[in-house]
């Protein structure tokens, strides 16, 4: 079902500029449509991937491909929730986090890529769920993260965007020939 509230994007106001990088990957219509149906065009091209490569790197100090699938997750799980806090009106300020230090201390290495694809397919479908069954009303809520107020809305359309950018990263710098 498709309601006008879940398809209107953020206004600028809703989020640093910052995410607007990530905003504006973002296609038109509804952002629990667009959720539920990016992650499986997502699953396909980390499935593709063959698990020998999983440790490849585009440069000598970026992420490894696990790393960068970890990161997603991280993301992920952090920007739901912050929504799930700001859409139940909790106005108690939410640390920022240092995603280099969250990948160096994670155990992305030892995790295959098939069990990254599949804990990123749970994650999601929890986001999704939260964003589903969310009241008009919560999308416009707003909090405080990392210092600055962001909005529910802000936060669906910045986790969409987020998986798109390290997507095309992930296309366009690891996978090359």
């Amino acid at each position: 079902m498709t309601t006008s509230f879940r398809s209107t994007r953020p206004a600028a106001g809703e989020f640093l500029p910052y995410y607007g990088t990530y905003i504006d990957q973002v296609p038109d219509g509804d952002i629990v449509e667009i959720l539920s149906r990016q992650i499986g065009s997502t699953l396909d091209l980390i499935k593709s991937i063959p698990e020998a490569d999983g440790d490849k790197r585009y440069a000598p100090e970026k992420w490894s491909i696990r790393e960068l699938l970890g990161h997603v997750v991280d993301g992920e799980r952090i920007f739901s929730y912050r929504a799930l806090r700001f859409s139940r009106a909790d106005t108690t300020e939410v640390p920022g986090f240092d995603e280099n230090a969250y990948v160096r201390n994670a155990p992305f290495s030892k995790v295959t890529l098939a069990n990254l694809a599949d804990e990123l397919d749970c994650v999601r479908g929890a986001s999704v769920h939260l964003f589903a069954n969310l009241e008009p009303e919560a999308f416009g809520r707003r909090g405080t993260a990392n210092g600055s107020e962001i909005s529910v809305r802000a936060l669906a359309f910045i986790l969409a965007g987020h998986e798109r950018h390290h997507m095309n990263v992930l296309r366009t710098r690891y996978l090359i020939a």
